[in-house]
């Protein structure tokens, strides 16, 4: 199972640090990949969950963590940045959709949704009181978590 630490979260959500590049780091370090709240607008590439926290991304930042990285697109902008720039890299963009397709075909699943062979579990956390529960009802190949640490 690959599991996917929630804007670098491991064992649980940590509001101040979440999607701040040395976090996200340390996650990818202890051997998670990571969803990542990209934004673009006219100063650059940001980082964060409700607005552009972390500002002046370097493009090289998005390379070095390509690699583990699951670049949750928050604006048009940055859909059409990664596009454009770095087709290769995974990226996706929703909001409530039931599910999304990422640049490189997995379903990545809102909450609580169906999901199948090739989708992500995203936050079983808050439909499950034991996220390992979670993991054994659906058998994910993904997971995505603020937990991924206890699993």
């Amino acid at each position: 199972m690959i599991k996917i630490a929630h804007r670098g979260n491991i064992f649980g959500s940590n509001p101040e640090l979440e999607n701040s590049p040395y976090y996200l780091m340390d996650a990818i370090d202890a051997g998670f990949d990571v969803e990542v709240d990209v934004w673009v607008n006219e100063l650059g590439i940001a980082l964060g969950h409700d607005g552009p926290e972390y500002l002046f991304i370097p493009e090289s930042f998005l390379l070095e963590i390509g690699h583990a990285a699951w670049f949750h697109c928050k604006n048009f902008e940055a859909v059409e940045f990664f596009n454009k720039t770095f087709p290769h890299l995974n990226y996706f963009w929703h909001q409530n959709d039931d599910f999304t397709l990422t640049s490189q075909g997995h379903i990545w699943t809102y909450p609580g949704k169906q999901i199948g062979e090739t989708s992500v579990l995203v936050m079983p956390e808050i439909d499950y009181i034991n996220i390992e529960d979670a993991i054994d009802h659906y058998k994910p190949k993904y997971v995505c978590s603020d937990l991924v640490g206890l699993l």
